[in-house]
């Protein structure tokens, strides 16, 4: 099953997260998939912090700021489920990536802005986001709520904010249950489909 967590900065939605996780049966082995870039000492910073946050918590961390689907090789054959944390960085790395070499999402994107949409980037996110749903009996994804401000940005930043739209509007399209995480408190926008018995 997928499972998606939204909500603000600092509304403990990763909390949340990491509980739901840990409920769900049947689950295996529970990798956590990390997408923050680090490129700088306040990256490092709150990379460590994220680390400390999980000691004990019988996580297994792969970093993975691109490309997701590309963490299950490193991940065992038998069962396993994963949490993704967090699509907002994810969405960022891959369409501001420097290196576009690492980057096939947005290489063209970059190369050509014609190619470039946030309907294209956000499909080829998506796409890889399933891959990796596909392999796993749970997948966590955390996402967050970036449109409430009412603020006009820079084309740049109005385009991230876009792609971000249409990235949680497929997810939540696809995944099994949707939560939005409100001061602490989840609520939910898309339970599971209860079977006829």
């Amino acid at each position: 099953m997928m499972y998606l967590i939204i909500g603000g900065s600092g509304s403990g939605k990763s909390v949340y997260a990491e509980e739901l996780l840990f409920s769900l049966p049947d689950a295996g082995k529970k990798y956590y998939i990390a997408t923050m870039q680090v490129y700088d000492e306040e990256s490092v910073r709150r990379v460590k912090k994220h680390r400390k946050q999980r000691e004990g918590k019988k996580f297994y961390t792969i970093e993975q700021p691109v490309h997701v689907s590309k963490a299950l090789a490193q991940m065992d054959a038998d069962k396993k489920s994963a949490m993704l944390e967090c699509v907002s960085n994810l969405v960022a790395n891959e369409m501001f990536a420097k290196d576009v070499d690492d980057c096939d999402v947005i290489e063209t994107g970059l190369k050509n802005k014609k190619n470039h949409s946030a309907e294209t980037v956000a499909g080829k996110i998506v796409e890889d986001i399933m891959k990796l749903n596909h392999e796993l009996q749970q997948l966590v994804i955390v996402s967050n709520n970036v449109f409430e401000d009412g603020i006009s940005y820079d084309e740049m930043t109005m385009e991230y904010i876009k792609t971000m739209g249409i990235v949680n509007q497929k997810l939540a399209a696809a995944a099994d249950v949707v939560t939005e995480v409100v001061v602490g408190i989840p609520i939910m926008a898309k339970e599971p489909i209860k079977r006829k018995e």
